[in-house]
């Protein structure tokens, strides 16, 4: 959530970002940002401060404190990963020294029990990741760094859909409005409020 008039966001991973207003009428009639982020290898890319974060799902940090994605007993993310039901939506934070670590999404169970980095569906090695839960299904991370992954730095989270879809059950499917009409709707929504 961004309560501030003026907010920073930084883009740290590639693909399809999507903004909204909490607002329900405001969005229906607008409100919302789609960005698309390209990936330029020639710059590096800044963690983001936690406090600056669209957050629309729950947010988990793996391990939950300060220690961090990093190798313990063999059934700790095991056991971490049973404490939790994870969504579409959801976003899991991995902290870690990205000089001995990283973190790989990988595809299967097969490339899970075998610690295979070779095909990855994502890699994130800033230290500071963000990877958002965007499917429904079992997710697999391990890390890539030789005997880490073996000694059971590895997370395997199953994700359920969405909660339950937000319907507008008043609100008319069409709304015919030019476009000055929902330039000036969307302008008017950035009035300064008043805070209690």
């Amino acid at each position: 959530m961004f309560p501030a008039f003026w907010n920073v966001v930084t883009l740290t991973e590639p693909g399809f970002h999507y903004f909204i207003t909490s607002n329900q009428s405001q969005c229906v009639l607008g409100q919302k940002l789609e960005v698309l982020v390209i990936h330029d290898p020639s710059r590096p890319v800044p963690p983001p401060p936690l406090s600056k974060i669209l957050l629309v799902g729950n947010t988990y940090k793996v391990r939950g404190d300060s220690k961090g994605w990093k190798v313990y007993d063999s059934d700790f993310y095991n056991e971490w990963n049973e404490e939790k039901q994870f969504y579409v939506g959801d976003t899991l934070i991995f902290k870690y020294d990205n000089q001995v670590s990283d973190v790989y999404e990988i595809n299967g169970d097969l490339e899970f029990m075998t610690c295979d980095p070779t095909s990855p569906v994502a890699v994130h090695k800033t230290g500071h990741d963000l990877v958002r839960l965007t499917e429904p299904g079992v997710h697999y991370f391990i890390t890539s760094h030789s005997g880490s992954c073996e000694a059971v730095l590895k997370l395997r989270v199953m994700v359920g859909p969405q909660h339950k879809a937000v319907a507008f059950p008043n609100f008319p499917k069409k709304v015919d409005l030019s476009a000055m009409e929902r330039l000036n709707n969307w302008l008017k929504t950035f009035k300064p409020q008043r805070h209690h």
